[in-house]
């Protein structure tokens, strides 16, 4: 589902539009979810994991400070036209956080400790108009998102999800049906399965906006050239000062430099 963004707008609408190269997305993203009650709880007071996608590695920089590379904070991605990993020796740990000390223990056992009050945040490949999330797995067992739903969602803990809509699809049900990573005769890298998602809280570009401005706001196109390949279109509405607010925000986040993948598993 959509993480539940309420709006108090009243008196004049007042409009914009904006558009948000995939970069500029994810660092909206990571401020919006930087700013959840449930991830400052959970950062400040219990468990909070932050699971390793690209997304992630913006959202850590928010929470912490601390900057790493977002092609070594993940190990799955579609990059280079292809369904690859990142090369082994550039990857960084998924962050562990205990009452904000960063810690490090076996994963298994570290999810075994969660209880009420903890999150995790973890990003996904896609996304549709009904909030559920999609992630894609190479990992025979599932992954991180295998281990998250046999330790987190049991349980009715909170995973936060940032997707940017550049990763809209029609429907991820039906698109995670009938096939997997062993049916497929051929694949443009890496053998994959969608697995669908039902029970994340997803932000989207959507949300993001809501939570850090209070104004709504619609994707009405996507797509581009020149740089802009990727990009959203959004329509944004709001009071003057929601939109003022808006506006700062995405003023801060324009020029976000593109994410680079210097080297992956088929180039190693």
């Amino acid at each position: 589902m959509f993480y539940p963004v309420e709006l108090d707008i009243h008196g004049p609408i007042k409009q914009a539009t904006a558009v948000l190269n995939p970069a500029e997305s994810k660092r909206l993203l990571a401020k919006a979810v930087a700013s959840l009650p449930e991830v400052q709880d959970a950062f400040k007071h219990g468990n909070l994991l932050v699971a390793t996608c690209s997304t992630s590695a913006f959202v850590l920089e928010e929470l912490t400070g601390e900057k790493v590379q977002p092609h070594c904070y993940c190990i799955g991605m579609v990059a280079d036209g292809m369904l690859t990993t990142s090369a082994k020796d550039d990857r960084e740990a998924a962050r562990f956080f205990v009452k904000g000390e960063k810690v490090t223990m076996p994963v298994l056992e570290y999810l075994d400790t969660f209880d009420e009050g903890d999150a995790v945040v973890k990003g996904g490949n896609a996304v549709d108009p009904y909030g559920n999330a999609g992630v894609l797995a190479s990992n025979s067992q599932g992954g991180t998102i295998g281990a998250l739903l046999s330790f987190i969602a049991v349980r009715g803990l909170p995973i936060i999800m940032p997707i940017g809509l550049e990763k809209l699809i029609p429907d991820v049900i039906e698109a995670s049906n009938g096939w997997g990573q062993r049916t497929l005769d051929r694949s443009m890298g890496e053998k994959v399965w969608l697995v669908p998602i039902t029970c994340g809280l997803v932000i989207t570009e959507v949300e993001a906006l809501g939570i850090l401005a209070g104004v709504d706001a619609r994707l009405v196109a996507a797509g581009g050239i020149g740089g802009s390949e990727g990009a959203v279109v959004l329509l944004i509405e709001g009071t003057e000062r929601a939109l003022d607010k808006a506006w700062k925000i995405l003023e801060g986040i324009k020029g976000e430099a593109p994410i680079t993948v210097p080297r992956h598993s088929f180039t190693c």
